[in-house]
């Protein structure tokens, strides 16, 4: 059983802009949740006790306030006889834990950061769950990501990573996967179309192991790119572990991913959720 899940949410959203100048991207509303808790309250089902958010250093933080008891609100529907809706107020079990990292929105910037800053600020040594905040996987009568990724590992040595099939054409949006004997091969960000020799994608659903949590953190370490240069994207240290022969197993998954980074998206996953 894999215990802990770092969910980084930090970041302006531009691409959003400009509800995301009042609400973070995170929380931005699919049917009656924010976004990023489609991924917390599967993971919360697959066994997580202790949720590490990465956050910005700004104030207010709404994930921090939505994960949190509303002692006011509660007093209320006490006293206004309406305690049955006590439950739907309180978003997490009392055994789960969440943990706040802050990241400075101006300083280092890629999917690695977040993921070295937890492991570093907690000495996280042992696998660990890493789901994105602002996507998720819609299966409601079927297997979580969670869960797919959980199956897929055969040891605490090996990671995985979630595959979901798109379209040839619309591979080149995202990172391409090869995959032979259930292990990953090969990992390509955005590739152009006549590179295209896999139509699974990747879709920042991960189980990491110590070995590549390690990875990541010397990754971000080791290079000092500036704001013009490149992102520290976390696929880079993936691919560099997959090199040294570390095993990252493919979990496929048989459910509809979801993205609201974009408002299409957004649209999109509403018409799923609310439609189901």
């Amino acid at each position: 059983m894999i215990t802990k899940a770092i969910i980084p949410v930090a970041g302006w959203g531009t691409r959003r802009l400009p509800i995301t100048k009042i609400i973070e991207k995170s929380m931005l509303p699919v049917g009656n949740r924010p976004l990023v808790d489609y991924s917390v309250q599967e993971l919360v089902k697959a066994g997580v006790k202790d949720i590490y958010f990465v956050i910005s250093n700004v104030e207010p933080c709404q994930v921090r306030e939505f994960y949190k008891d509303n002692l006011a609100l509660n007093q209320y529907l006490i006293d206004r006889g309406k305690e049955d809706k006590l439950e739907k107020a309180k978003t997490l079990p009392d055994d789960v834990r969440v943990h706040y990292v802050s990241q400075d929105p101006s300083s280092k910037y890629g999917t690695a950061v977040p993921v070295a800053m937890v492991v570093e600020e907690y000495k996280i040594d042992e696998p660990v769950f890493v789901f994105f905040g602002d996507d998720f996987i819609w299966n409601p009568d079927g297997e979580s990501a969670a869960e797919s990724l959980l199956k897929a590992v055969k040891s605490p040595e090996e990671s995985a990573i979630l595959g979901v099939e798109v379209k040839k054409e619309e591979v080149v949006k995202y990172g391409m996967i090869d995959v032979k004997d259930g292990k990953l091969t090969k990992i390509v960000e955005k590739p152009k179309l006549e590179d295209v020799t896999s139509n699974l994608v990747h879709v920042s659903k991960y189980i990491m192991s110590p070995k590549l949590l390690q990875e990541m953190v010397e990754y971000v370490k080791s290079h000092d790119f500036g704001p013009l240069d490149q992102e520290y994207m976390a696929t880079d240290p993936l691919a560099t572990f997959v090199e040294k022969g570390g095993t990252v197993r493919v979990a496929p998954t048989t459910g509809e991913y979801l993205d609201g980074g974009s408002v299409e998206g957004w649209v999109h996953a509403n018409d799923v959720v609310c439609g189901n």
